[in-house]
């Protein structure tokens, strides 16, 4: 969708591996999300945000969904390790882990 409605990728994103950023605690994806994305509070929802978690408290964010639902029936999709892309209920304790919230440009 980023291909037909941007143009091409801004960036080619890093090899990816289970401890990615945290040695460093660098906080890539973060920086990323804040490069190419618009930046909106977290108290905004709506349907085709962005959204990034933490997924440990002490740990860097590197996990992203999309919302899905919002209000009482709350939802994103993400890809879940060993199980596919699917689209989860945004429970709470997904919803506490949530850090950021971004929207998609409008035009680059």
């Amino acid at each position: 969708m980023w291909r037909e409605v941007l143009g091409p990728e801004p960036e080619r994103p890093p090899a990816y591996s289970m401890d990615w950023s945290e040695p460093a605690r660098d906080e890539a994806l973060w920086r990323a999300a804040l490069r190419h994305l618009q930046d909106k509070p977290l108290t905004e929802a709506a349907a085709g945000d962005v959204l990034l978690f933490r997924m440990r408290e002490d740990a860097v964010a590197k996990h992203l969904g999309i919302a899905g639902e919002t209000g009482e029936r709350a939802s994103f999709i993400h890809a879940y390790s060993g199980h596919a892309v699917l689209e989860s209920p945004l429970t709470p304790p997904w919803h506490r882990r949530i850090v950021a919230r971004f929207a998609f440009p409008q035009e680059v």
